[in-house]
């Protein structure tokens, strides 16, 4: 299985609420970065694509530890 390291890109862009799941339109918690272009997932469609992404990402952004933050 190939690891996908977690990154925080040079222009440190942060998701807002603006930004939603392109699988189920979600607020999205992590920009996936890929030849072709972006991805933007809710935190179940990021865990649930990672491992099939895997071998074409050059960037995975993940904020998804602020829906720890929203929780307390």
């Amino acid at each position: 299985m190939t690891q996908i390291a977690d990154s925080t890109p040079a222009t440190e862009y942060e998701l807002t609420a603006l930004d939603r799941c392109d699988s189920c339109g979600a607020q999205a918690y992590v920009r996936v970065t890929l030849a072709s272009g972006e991805l933007y997932f809710c935190a179940h469609h990021a865990t649930k694509f990672r491992e099939k992404l895997a071998d074409s990402v050059l960037e995975w952004h993940d904020e998804s530890e602020k829906l720890l933050a929203d929780a307390v």
